[in-house]
Formats: structure tokens, sequence, C-alpha cells
């Protein structure tokens, strides 16, 4: 295989959100012709290369998700530029395992339902959890006008109440999710912006 033109491809990355995982390139540049690239992975468990759903493509980003039957496997991807009969050099990423390296978003929240004393805020998590998945929510809240005293309460549950609330009085609350799988890997995730209402009167 002659590589003695084609540079290999540079900024080789991946990134992970919510298990999507992504490798991420930049363009080898050359004066004529399209440049494709191709895209290999291969597990811990297997010293064998195979290819996936990125054989000669022509976008710098591959998408693996898929190839990926369990968020716990270690895979290592490699990636080559291919012009015509010319190749590039294959380069390889560090070994990457989702359940340990994906960057977990905040929850989404649906409702909030206001009284003089709580808030019932509800909930969804940021990715279908798996069997053995164990989400908790770790949530602050605080007083607007006293932002340095926050208090946290941690829950499971996807409809919560933040209760024990001064009435006619603004509350501002963020939320994080904590993914504890079965392994008792324990990754936090991203917090969310914060969310402000103001409790009633009674």
């Amino acid at each position: 295989e002659s590589s003695t033109h084609l540079p290999a491809p540079k900024d080789v990355m991946i990134y992970s959100y919510n298990f999507h995982s992504l490798l991420r390139w930049s363009a080898v540049k050359v004066d004529r012709g399209l440049v494709l690239y191709t895209v290999h992975f291969k597990t811990g468990a297997f010293n064998q290369w195979d290819e996936m759903n990125c054989t000669r493509i022509a976008k710098t980003e591959c998408n693996f998700s898929r190839s990926l039957k369990e968020r716990r496997w270690t895979v290592v991807l490699r990636l080559r530029a291919e012009l015509g009969q010319v190749t590039s050099d294959w380069v390889e990423t560090d070994p990457f395992v989702a359940e340990r390296n994906t960057t977990i978003g905040p929850p989404k929240v649906n409702s909030v339902t206001v009284s003089s004393d709580s808030l019932l805020v509800s909930v969804t998590p940021p990715f279908g959890p798996e069997a053995g998945d164990f989400l908790q929510y770790h949530v602050s809240y605080w007083e607007n006008a006293t932002s340095t005293t926050k208090k946290e309460i941690k829950t499971s549950n996807t409809l919560f109440k933040i209760g024990n609330l001064k009435e006619s009085t603004l509350y501002c609350f963020r939320i994080q999710v904590e993914l504890m799988t079965h392994l008792d890997l324990q990754l936090l995730g991203l917090q969310s912006a914060p969310d402000c209402y103001r409790t009633t009167i009674s």
C-alpha cells in the first residue's frame, strides 16, 4: 500500500454525548480528486479490525454508536484517507469505553408545578437507561435572593418535590444525572441551566 503522497488525517477525536459516539477528524487537503475515508474498529476482546458503516465516506465524521453492541466494551478505532488506489497511514484512537468516556447531558425538565411551599418537578432522563443502570438526580436549589446557600436533594424518581419552601419567594434549581452501572462505575453528568420559579401565596 503506497502511502507516499497522501497524508494521514489529523485532529482525530472521539466525541460521545449521551452514548451517541462520533469519530471526527480534519479533512485531508489534496490538489485534485476527492479524498475518501475508511474507519475500522476492534474491541478489547478480539484483536481483529472490522469494517463498519464508514467505508470510503466523504464526510469527516463517523457515527459508531451502532457498532457498539455494549456500552461497556472497550473499542479502538482506526482511520485512513484514500484517493483512488493511494492510501494514507492508519491513525489509531486511544481505547474508548462509552460507559466511562461519554458525557452525560442534563435531564429534560418536562413540567414544574408551583405551590406555596413546594415545587413539583417532572424530568426525563437524558438517554434511555439499560438493564442494570441506576440513575440518580442531584438537585441543588436556592433562594434567588441568597444564592450563596444551596441545598441539595438526591432522588431516583423522575417526579420529585422540592419542599419546605417559603411562600411568594423566587427559587432556582439545577439538576445533574449520576449514572451508576452494574460495575459500580459512577458517571456524573453536566448540570442543567438554572430554572427559577416563584412560589405562590397560600
